[in-house]
């Protein structure tokens, strides 16, 4: 009996399709490249808003109603998000300090979620963050839930 080898054109279909999973993962879908690279910038900015010890705009990435969720459980608002923060401003130190290493769109433009690691004041990776964002009306982006 002789081994029937598969259709070229099958085998090919195939392999596309089984590899086209792991590149929609890979990369933004073409024309959110932009807006990646506006909520990195974003979440770079937020994070720096730690090392400036700058409460105030910490509190401006905050949208009105943000869920951060912690050790303390969970935070909803903005104005509960600034009080629970507060403290860790108040220091002429930085208890912590982030940076992200992922920032994605959705293909609408309008949500986008950042990660990336947390570190001590010594430089050592004390935790991950995530963070899932909001594009607003005006092109700016807001902190819808953090973790």
């Amino acid at each position: 009996m002789r081994e029937r080898l598969p259709n070229p054109l099958v085998a090919a279909v195939l392999t596309v399709l089984v590899g086209l999973p792991v590149a929609a993962l890979a990369a933004d879908p073409p024309g959110n490249a932009e807006f990646a690279a506006q909520l990195r910038a974003t979440e770079e900015a937020f994070a720096r808003t730690m090392a400036d010890r700058d409460h105030a705009a910490f509190v401006s990435f905050v949208a009105d109603e943000a869920v951060f969720f912690g050790r303390t459980g969970e935070l909803r608002g903005r104005e509960a998000v600034a009080a629970a923060w507060k403290p860790l401003f108040e220091g002429a130190a930085a208890p912590f300090s982030w940076r992200p290493e992922v920032a994605t769109v959705l293909d609408s433009g309008n949500l986008g979620l950042t990660s990336g690691p947390v570190f001590a004041p010594d430089g050592t990776r004390i935790g991950t963050f995530t963070s899932v964002w909001r594009r607003e009306p005006d092109g700016s982006w807001k902190i819808v839930f953090d973790r």
